[in-house]
């Protein structure tokens, strides 16, 4: 499938030619268009640090600056904090198209992530606005994140079989429960797959990540892709294990295996291939990271802001 092709939407079933909102969310998305992320860049807010499941591959660091991987930002910003940033980064940098929450937690399990949406979106109504979950809570929160005109959303589903997904999960925390193996896993499936396919029917376009664990779910991404590919998703992400946690004893795939694996799910569901394992609070053009050309966010800095 060519990365230069616009496939139309697949909702339950049927093909459908994608809006010019829906084309703008893709064309104008690094994550979600190869051709963008020559051209555009985005912008994580790292406003959301609570989380409520643990994966056994995730450690999530809120200060470690010589990292670059998911769940590590230089700082943890409050809403207002965040608007400040965009401010500030939007002065200085022209091609910044996309905000978007991603972490370090989980961004639906936080008030913060919604208080940022709603300030960003009220003053730049142009900036596509874009959400990284794990999923649990999206079929309570996708009406929410509709309204606030969220138009791209990535899950990350490492497995649509809770035999496999019971061994990637420690726990999940779900409305006021901790709950464990193959349970917890279940818990999680249902909501990721019953939030995606309402996702789809507002038109979101989504993306799902899939972390590539050998001897875990190697053998069973393809199910996975043959699964989203019935939802509607528009785009997967195979990312390769970064051993670290409960799984830092795994070999992660190679990246000619990794673009084997691509090769063969691209019979299926069109591939993301660009992907560069962003941290929570990254900025600029994928790979060419400038988060660290700007200062810690301050009260002075972020009323300095407010005064221009």
């Amino acid at each position: 499938m060519s990365e230069n092709e616009y496939p139309t939407a697949n909702v339950m079933g049927k093909d459908i030619p994608w809006d010019p909102e829906q084309l703008r969310r893709i064309q104008e998305h690094p994550c979600f268009s190869a051709k963008a992320c020559h051209r555009f860049g985005r912008m994580h807010l790292a406003v959301a640090p609570r989380c409520n499941i643990q994966c056994n591959y995730c450690i999530r660091d809120f200060d470690c600056v010589n990292e670059c991987r998911p769940g590590v930002t230089s700082q943890v910003l409050t809403p207002v904090e965040a608007l400040a940033r965009v401010d500030e980064v939007i002065e200085k940098v022209h091609y910044i198209k996309v905000v978007a929450v991603a972490g370090p937690g989980e961004p639906l399990f936080n008030e913060q992530t919604f208080e940022t949406f709603k300030l960003v979106g009220e003053k730049y109504p142009h900036i596509l606005l874009c959400i990284s979950t794990n999923g649990l809570l999206l079929p309570e929160k996708v009406d929410r994140l509709d309204e606030m005109g969220v138009g791209n959303v990535t899950v990350t589903l490492n497995a649509v079989d809770p035999e496999i997904g019971k061994d990637i999960y420690e726990y999940v925390t779900y409305e006021g429960k901790k709950y464990t193996g193959y349970e917890a896993a279940q818990i999680l499936l249902d909501q990721q797959l019953r939030g995606i396919e309402e996702a789809v029917k507002r038109k979101m376009i989504v993306k799902v990540n899939t972390v590539f664990i050998p001897t875990i779910n190697d053998d069973h991404v393809m199910e996975i892709a043959r699964t989203i590919k019935k939802l509607g998703v528009y785009i997967q992400n195979v990312m390769p294990l970064i051993p670290q946690y409960r799984f830092s004893h795994l070999t992660p795939p190679s990246p000619a295996e990794k673009r084997a694996i691509q090769d063969e799910l691209s019979k299926i569901m069109k591939q993301m291939r660009h992907c560069r394992q962003c941290r929570s609070d990254a900025i600029g053009i994928l790979g060419k990271d400038i988060q660290d050309q700007f200062d810690k966010v301050t009260k002075e800095k972020v009323e300095e802001q407010a005064a221009r």
